[in-house]
């Protein structure tokens, strides 16, 4: 079993719809959290510790993980998924896009 850990601005939208597809997940444990200091869950070392792949929505975010968190990304995958901030939680389209793009993880 491996633990994902998704990644968006505030935690709001994009992250938690993602964690939302993994519930119950069979091989995967997963949880989100924001790089905003607004985020309803804030990114922290202890969950990127937790966390056996880190995939983010957007470049932005692992260039900030990669400025805050060097040592605790140092050896793990981290996957930009490219989708900008334009989706409300579980849109249908955003669903669409997170199923294609994690394909090998669902």
């Amino acid at each position: 079993m491996s633990n994902l850990l998704f990644i968006c601005s505030k935690n709001r939208w994009r992250s938690p719809t993602a964690e939302a597809l993994f519930k119950n997940h069979a091989f995967h444990q997963v949880r989100s959290a924001g790089t905003s200091d607004k985020a309803r869950i804030k990114v922290n070392a202890k969950l990127l510790a937790w966390a056996d792949v880190v995939i983010v929505m957007e470049r932005k975010h692992r260039q900030l993980l990669q400025q805050r968190f060097a040592d605790e990304l140092a050896a793990k995958p981290v996957l930009v998924l490219h989708i900008e901030d334009n989706y409300q939680y579980n849109d249908p389209e955003l669903i669409a896009i997170l199923r294609t793009a994690l394909t090998e993880y669902l």
